[in-house]
């Protein structure tokens, strides 16, 4: 990261303003990594025949808070979103065929794939809600709908697309059996990019686009998984991926952290360095805790998720679900004081921070809103209590219990 990326930090952003994406440097810097096994770490059940490091989350976790410093340094390691998720997701369901062309290509970072979930008619922190239908028509599958805030479905190496639709003979009573996933060439008939959304104004050159599915048609073998299964496959997806998110969150929390400090030390208002403001020296301390207590929160969720089969996947859900709010709210926070501290410079692009403080605002709606992991978080600690009802009661003190207390035999 110090030797080879940083050094290329300016370059990067001159050829994407200049609309040269991805620069052609990027292809170096990637081989480097390769070479030096730096190359798909994120992956705990990469095989011996594949290329790259593996490790377990928990290893993994530091490598993306270090990544997270630069938003376009994880595609030098391919261990960029959503890449990882789907590559985890072929890793654990796809058929031969389908590992031999597009897993393969993916490792090998020939080229790049988008997850096709959200919709712009629907609450779609609920998948159940999802209009896109799939129907089976002899031995093609055939796509309608729309989707939006696609991540990486402008960049010009995104060849695939992995949908995730409501199936056309669905149950309407079993909502969580009703949806499939589908591979889609990103080049299939009826497949349009409408357009790349900017978030808060900033214009993504990878994409957060909006997709319309106009009678796509793919061969039946492009189905991921079974026939339904698809609800079930988009919630493993996500726990690894927000772990990698998290972190990548936290590094740039250090940045900013790090940036805000140095510029206490260097301006001066009223009379004295911005560092002896009582005011400014809370905001530090305020930042550095608080990161502090964000990474060991993710940490133990990497670690749960390396458990396996071993851990109570309902307790993984709610903290993953947390480490996701935890994350989020802590960018806003950390972020907006170092604004605040380098005062109008901090708005402008002449320093991260805008970018990063524009990306922790969307954390809180990608991946589901706060709202949605809250209830996850209090519907296990709720659950617990109900398996616990009663065993509590030695902690309450009762007039009859102070009356005749127990002896000891």
């Amino acid at each position: 990261m110090d030797r080879y990326l940083l050094p290329y930090n300016a370059a990067w952003h001159a050829a994407v303003q200049a609309g040269d994406y991805p620069p052609p440097f990027l292809e170096d810097l990637k081989a480097l990594a390769r070479e030096e096994g730096l190359w798909n770490l994120f992956l705990p059940t990469l095989r011996e025949d594949e290329p790259g490091t593996r490790l377990s989350n928990l290893d993994y976790a530091p490598l993306a808070e270090a990544m997270g410093r630069l938003p376009w340094a994880a595609e030098v390691f391919n261990c960029h979103a959503p890449d990882t998720g789907n590559m985890e997701l072929l890793h654990r369901f796809a058929t031969p065929a389908q590992r031999t062309g597009w897993l393969v290509p993916l490792l090998d970072g020939r080229m790049r794939s988008a997850f096709a979930m959200s919709e712009p008619d629907v609450a779609s922190s609920d998948p159940t809600n999802l209009q896109t239908t799939v129907r089976r028509e002899g031995d093609a599958l055939v796509l309608h709908g729309r989707k939006w805030f696609i991540t990486g479905a402008a960049h010009p190496q995104c060849k695939l697309l992995v949908v995730l639709c409501r199936n056309a003979d669905a149950d309407p009573a079993d909502s969580h059996h009703g949806h499939s996933m589908v591979l889609v060439p990103a080049d299939a008939p009826g497949v349009h990019i409408v357009r790349n959304i900017p978030v808060l104004h900033h214009h993504a050159p990878e994409g957060h686009c909006e997709i319309l599915l106009q009678g796509v048609r793919v061969p039946a073998h492009h189905l991921l998984g079974g026939w339904g299964a698809g609800f079930a496959m988009a919630q493993a997806r996500l726990g690894p991926g927000r772990v990698h998110h998290c972190m990548r969150t936290i590094g740039q929390c250090e940045l900013a952290l790090r940036l805000a400090a140095e510029r206490a030390l260097e301006r001066t208002a009223f009379g004295k360095p911005l560092a002896e403001q009582a005011n400014v020296q809370e905001w530090l301390a305020e930042s550095r805790i608080e990161i502090d207590q964000a990474r060991l929160l993710v940490l133990h969720a990497a670690w749960l998720l390396d458990q396996g089969d071993a851990a109570d996947a309902r307790a993984v859900r709610a903290q993953v679900a947390a480490i996701k709010l935890v994350a989020a709210r802590l960018q806003q926070r950390v972020v907006d004081r170092a604004m605040q501290v380098f005062g109008a410079m901090g708005l402008s692009p002449d320093t991260p921070l805008a970018a990063f403080w524009t990306w922790g605002r969307a954390l809180r709606l990608m991946d589901g809103p706060d709202e949605v992991h809250l209830r996850s978080v209090a519907r296990q600690e709720l659950r617990q209590a109900r398996e616990g009802l009663g065993t509590l009661a030695a902690f309450f003190t009762t007039p009859e219990q102070l009356r005749a207390p127990p002896r000891l035999h």
